[in-house]
């Protein structure tokens, strides 16, 4: 069972933080020892104790995985990363690097899948899941195909007052311009090579990746908190 700290966060065990996240004991503690994961808490009986911030992170990993980075790259990654992210902030670079499609869904029961959820799940919260491609329901009863990384980010939109219908469309807004972005630096790759030599192009793509994606992640988070700002002010009113 989940701790909680004084303001009321939650906490895990190693063995609870690897059941939530999808992964071994030996690879998080590997992660630590390579500094990609920032050390636990040292709780009563010195048992290490790990918040939603490391779950965000472990989600982080997986992705940038998933999406061909080696673990050298990753480590450089999130090194770059600014000092005080929240598990919030994780879960946007999370969300923007994704692919937004299941494609390395597993199968699952639904005892697993409440397990990885590290939460008790109402049909109504598949259902919202389910809209968020983090799950499809399989053929036969009670099973489940799973996409781990998307399930963490699913999850935690369960308690956000917002309607399905608007994160499926903040999701489409979001691809239709990481697609026009990724257009416009494919062709200005494609200009920097100047020949039309494959393995070129696949070499300057696999070094300008990972700084690509920081750099549209970091341009995300300030806009985002910068429109936010504005429209706090504009709904506050004008000051007495």
């Amino acid at each position: 069972m989940a701790a909680e700290t004084e303001t009321g966060e939650a906490t895990l065990t190693v063995d609870e933080l690897a059941a939530r996240a999808g992964v071994t004991v030996r690879t998080v503690r590997f992660y630590s020892t390579r500094g990609l994961l920032p050390p636990p808490e040292i709780g009563p009986r010195r048992v290490g104790r790990y918040g939603p911030g490391h779950l965000s992170r472990l989600a982080l990993i997986e992705e940038l995985q998933h999406q061909g980075l080696t673990l050298a790259a990753i480590e450089r990654y999130l090194n770059r990363l600014p000092e005080g992210l929240t598990p919030q902030d994780l879960a946007i670079h999370r969300a923007l690097v994704a692919s937004w499609t299941p494609d390395g869904a597993e199968e699952t029961t639904r005892e697993e899948l409440e397990r990885r959820a590290g939460r008790a799940l109402t049909e109504e919260d598949v259902d919202r899941l389910a809209a968020l491609n983090a799950l499809q329901r399989g053929e036969a009863a009670g099973s489940y195909l799973v996409d781990p990384a998307l399930l963490h980010l699913g999850v935690r939109l369960l308690d956000v007052p917002v309607s399905p219908e608007a994160i499926l469309a903040a999701r489409t807004v979001l691809l239709e311009h990481a697609r026009a972005t990724a257009r416009e630096l494919t062709r200005l790759f494609r200009d920097e090579v100047r020949t039309p030599d494959v393995a070129a192009m696949k070499s300057l793509s696999a070094h300008m990746q990972p700084l690509v994606v920081q750099a549209l992640v970091t341009a995300f988070q300030r806009s985002l908190n910068e429109e936010l700002r504005a429209a706090y002010e504009e709904a506050a009113g004008p000051a007495s």
